[in-house]
């Protein structure tokens, strides 16, 4: 069984990151496979890979593995430039980006603050573990039912905004254009995951009536998902190791990879390097030598645990850290986890480990370091004085 067009999508289905991927290739009609994981760590199939990034979606095209949303949407416009569902004119192309920010770094977070304490999940303690450990801040019931108010607030603004300004003329697509564009992807999937969360959004303040723009959009968006996915070729389900291998003997997506030489971090290509997301899943780090380095990504080669070939790993530059000097000894969670002893014996590496993952997070966050120690390193920081 060949996945159609090299493409494998590694993802859970009620993942609202994995959506905007899902959504994508089928209101662009490609081919592909997926590669269904748990929601949870562990994730053998990706580990087999080599990719210690811990988020889904991952999506790999030959042996090219691509890590975060933004730059997976991004490749697939650049691969597939025909009938691609970006803006072409500047000021539209502007509006797209914006938008992706504003609603990956600014809604989704209070989003995901909106899961509501009696939902199920939240009696599982490896679920609330692994959360907690994705995002640097308590999953506890009590912790979610204290910082709702405050994010119904900001969600409140958000879904205001939308409605006032976006979708204000009445226009059925962001970009008032007659088909959904990536800028419907990127503005919608919050909303949308929200919506249908029953429990996250009191309807006092959310309801209808209060934004029926906002609502209808949603609705219009769903019909169209649904009408695509209709005519788009039916995805093929991969079990992990048919992925694994398949990925394992494949020809790379991307043979040629250059290292930009004005870039500040003055990095140079084969050189050791390290590679994690500073936003959520930090404790992860993928390592490797520099493949390719440009202003929108890095690439990074490893080796796959099975087949034991290179594979590349992408990781956007957005939200992500890069590092040449790190210490191969420090012992990351992941490995605390799979090795106790290991941990152990490396205890002397903590003091310096709490301090770079401190230099991991973005400026003003620190205070969402959980206080609770690891349970084989205190690798978390108390939150700075300021």
């Amino acid at each position: 069984m060949t996945p159609h067009n090299d493409i494998v999508l590694f993802h859970y289905t009620f993942s609202p990151f994995a959506k905007r991927i899902v959504w994508y290739l089928a209101f662009r009609g490609i081919e592909y496979a997926q590669c269904l994981q748990p929601p949870t760590l562990p994730r053998e199939d990706v580990n087999a890979l080599g990719v210690k990034y811990r988020r889904i979606p991952i999506l790999s095209i030959g042996r090219d593995i691509y890590c975060d949303t933004r730059l997976i949407l991004d490749k697939h416009e650049e691969r597939f430039p025909s009938g691609k569902l970006g803006a072409s004119e500047p000021e539209q192309k502007a509006i797209t980006k914006l938008l992706e920010k504003w609603t990956v770094d600014g809604v989704f977070p209070r989003a995901a603050q909106l899961i509501p304490p009696a939902m199920p999940v939240l009696n599982d303690p490896k679920f609330v573990q692994d959360r907690e450990d994705m995002m640097g801040r308590s999953w506890a019931k009590s912790a979610i039912a204290e910082g709702r108010p405050e994010a119904l607030a900001h969600m409140r603004e958000f879904f205001q905004l939308f409605e006032s300004t976006i979708l204000a003329d009445g226009r059925d697509w962001v970009l008032n254009t007659e088909k959904p564009t990536l800028a419907d992807i990127h503005a919608v999937w919050p909303f949308h995951w929200l919506s249908a969360m029953k429990g996250a959004l009191p309807p006092t303040i959310f309801g209808r009536d209060n934004f029926p723009k906002v609502y209808a959009y949603i609705d219009r968006f769903s019909k169209a998902v649904k009408e695509a996915e209709q005519t788009a070729p039916k995805c093929t389900t991969l079990k992990g190791a048919e992925a694994v291998k398949h990925i394992s003997q494949a020809e790379f997506a991307e043979s040629d990879g250059t290292v930009d030489e004005k870039d500040p971090l003055g990095l140079k290509k084969g050189q050791d390097v390290e590679s994690w997301p500073i936003d959520s899943g930090f404790n992860h780090r993928d390592r490797g030598q520099l493949f390719a380095l440009t202003q929108q990504e890095l690439v990074l080669t490893t080796q796959a645990k099975v087949g034991h070939r290179d594979v590349h790993i992408h990781h956007p530059r957005t939200n992500f850290r890069i590092r040449a000097d790190y210490d191969p000894d420090i012992v990351t969670d992941e490995e605390a986890k799979q090795s106790p002893r290991k941990a152990s014996s490396t205890s002397h590496t903590m003091t310096k480990r709490s301090s770079q993952l401190r230099d991991a997070m973005p400026n003003g966050i620190h205070h969402l370091v959980p206080r609770r120690p690891h349970p084989h390193l205190q690798l978390r920081s108390q939150p700075r004085k300021t």
